[in-house]
Formats: structure tokens, sequence, C-alpha cells
């Protein structure tokens, strides 16, 4: 069938689109839903650059490469959906269409956090996330009590089971990966 390219957000894995994904290829489309970068032991670069939206963007067209999906439908949740965009500003020949879930696109974003007090408020939660050390040990103190807190409150209303949940956050307690996760944020500071 058709590829379809799913890319997960923060702090979710590509475990997140399980639910989705046999629905996808019941309707005769061919998913792909790769852990993204910094989320698989072998691919975490510990260069915060590394992490930008151009390079997370040129990641995916490599590996669409490497997979040889010459054009796919790309849909992006959270920071994916961040890629996605990226992508098809970078690599429009590569996207056939977008479905960006749960967030504007970039630049909309950008004006509100930097123009509604609202957003803002509602988007403290990065300025701890640019704090390298720091967010770790928040997010992972107490056998990572607010990071299971963020993903239950991003997923059980999905319907996602508490064993995602805790997938998500074995991944995420890996020597390096919640770090690696967080970078995404750091790049974009």
């Amino acid at each position: 069938g058709r590829p379809v390219l799913l890319l997960h957000g923060f702090p979710q894995t590509s475990a997140s689109w399980a639910p989705g994904s046999p629905l996808l290829a019941q309707a005769g489309l061919r998913t792909y839903a790769p852990d993204q970068l910094g989320y698989s032991p072998g691919a975490r670069p510990d260069d915060v650059e590394a992490y930008s939206a151009q390079n997370l963007a040129q990641v995916t067209a490599d590996l669409m490469t490497a997979l040889e999906i010459p054009v796919a439908d790309v849909v992006g949740h959270d920071w994916g959906a961040n890629v996605a965009w990226t992508l098809a500003a970078w690599h429009s020949d590569r996207v056939r269409s977008l479905t960006a879930v749960s967030v504007p696109h970039p630049t909309a974003y950008t004006v509100a956090y930097r123009t509604d007090p609202e957003q803002k408020e509602r988007s403290g939660y990065i300025r701890l996330f640019w704090q390298a050390g720091k967010a770790e040990d928040v997010l992972l103190a107490d056998d990572a009590r607010r990071l299971r807190r963020m993903l239950a409150g991003s997923e059980n209303a999905t319907g996602v089971p508490e064993e995602a949940i805790e997938e998500y956050v074995a991944v995420l307690s890996a020597p390096g990966a919640l770090t690696a996760a967080l970078n995404w944020y750091r790049a974009m500071s």
C-alpha cells in the first residue's frame, strides 16, 4: 500500500502508533513508525545541535531513502509534527500529505509563545526542559513520578494502557535516553 510515515513525540516512542497502525494497514496503507533520533541506544548523539529541526528533518529524509520510500504521507504527533512540518519545508518532494496531531505549525506556535501570555504560561515547562541535568533529575526523581504523571495526562485520555506508560518510562530511564529526548527542546532555545 501507499507508505505512511508516523513520527512520535515526547515523551512517547514509536509504540505510541501501535493502536492506529493496524487500522491504517486494514485501510490498505503501509506504515512505518520509527523511534526518532535519541530514542534508540544506537542513535543518541551527544551534540545538542544534532536535534535541530533541520537536522531531524534530514535524518527523516535519509531514513526514507534507506527504506526506499521516495514519498510518503507523513503524520506527526507533538515533536513528530514539528519534524513533519520541517520535512515538508526542506524536502517537499518527499511529502505527499502532512497531518500534524496536537500542535500547530512551528511559526504559529512561536508567535503565540512570544505574544500570548496564556500560551507562554502553558509552555512554562519548556524552561525546565532547557536546564540540562536539572530536568532529568526532576523527571526521573521518585521512580520517575513526574514523567509517569506527564505520560498519564497525555496518554490515558486516548486509552493507552498503563503497560505502555511503563514502556515509555523504561526507554527514557535508560542511560542517556532522557537527555537525548530533552535535547530536542534544548536545540530550539
